[in-house]
């Protein structure tokens, strides 16, 4: 009998523990939206170029016989930046050259005999037509040996060699790579989902591995109107100070602001989970489809859905539902 009445309190106890554990509302965190700055931005990568990038391609194949400048060297319109092995071509030249020069002889002597009627007027034909040949592949072999020897085009940056002396270069294979003297820019890959909201004139900011910590202005130049439909992506011209220290080939991050907010209404990301929140207001929970703006790493834009004097539960849980009373826990900080 003593047993049992001292089993009922211990009874008593246990009901009493499951209903705090189990039966009391759970305890939520939940934060107030704030004000403050919000950023819509696209995001591309993209290449450090020159405004004008000028390829020096052989038209003949032959091996490299001298190399006029080396990489990060100044030329001028005119200056010898290739001279290909010519001793084939050249002796071709002579050759013909001097064929041209006995064609013409054979032309003027036959021109005086047939004054005085000795050759007919078929002969000097023939004569003439062998002129105009030989003239013809004269010419021919100039243009050639004028192909091997390779000038700046203009004025510009040797910005990359790739060729020794000796070795065999293929037609149309680059040997020198030009800059003008034009500004740099970037040429970034936006994606064609985002490319609509792109316009010349935004601004944009910009980030590279080769400078950490350091964020560069730039502004929109030009969006190309094709395309490519295997990346799905528009090239995006964006120029940029030229006191900047980015270099020609190096990788660049790229920001195209497309609008900024200075008392935006801001929720953390975590509060947030496709286009939902949670809600609470008088110990309930209540879900709310919102509508978002920009996006950052911690927090949110809320455009449509939550008002400055709401409060919305932290974090999620998948046991949650509609109208559960709650516990608040006002967050101290927000994040």
């Amino acid at each position: 009998m003593r047993f049992k009445l001292l089993l009922l309190p211990l009874l008593i106890l246990l009901a009493l523990a499951i209903f705090f554990l189990v039966g009391r509302p759970p305890r939520i965190s939940v934060v107030a939206p704030v004000r403050g700055p919000a950023v819509e931005a696209v995001y591309a990568t993209g290449t450090v170029e020159p405004t004008v990038m000028v390829p020096i391609a052989p038209r003949i194949s032959a091996r490299i016989k001298e190399l006029g400048a080396s990489e990060g060297a100044l030329v001028r319109a005119g200056d010898l930046l290739v001279k290909l092995d010519d001793d084939e071509a050249q002796a071709n030249l002579n050759e013909l050259t001097t064929q041209e020069e006995l064609a013409k002889l054979e032309l003027d002597r036959l021109q005086r005999l047939i004054s005085k009627r000795v050759v007919s007027q078929s002969e000097v034909d023939r004569a003439q037509s062998q002129l105009l040949a030989t003239h013809s592949a004269r010419r021919a072999a100039e243009v050639r040996v004028e192909y091997l020897t390779l000038l700046s085009p203009s004025a510009g940056l040797v910005i990359r060699r790739d060729g020794e002396v000796g070795e065999l270069v293929p037609v149309n294979q680059p040997i020198y790579w030009l800059s003008g003297q034009q500004p740099l820019r970037i040429t970034a890959e936006v994606d064609e989902e985002d490319v609509a909201r792109v316009s010349a004139g935004q601004r944009v900011l910009i980030r590279a591995d080769a400078f950490p910590g350091e964020e560069f202005e730039g502004q929109v130049e030009s969006v190309t109107p094709k395309g490519d439909p295997v990346s799905r992506s528009f090239r995006v011209r964006i120029s940029f100070a030229q006191s900047a220290p980015l270099r020609i080939g190096m990788t660049a991050e790229t920001n195209i602001i497309i609008r900024e907010t200075n008392q935006a209404l801001l929720l953390p990301s975590t509060a947030v989970v496709g286009n939902k929140v949670w809600k609470v207001a008088g110990g309930r929970l209540q879900q709310q489809v919102v509508k978002i703006g920009a996006r950052g790493e911690k927090q949110l834009e809320i455009v449509e859905g939550v008002s400055l004097e709401e409060l919305v539960a932290v974090e999620f849980d998948s046991a949650w539902v509609e109208g559960q009373s709650i516990r608040e826990k006002l967050r101290a900080e927000f994040p």
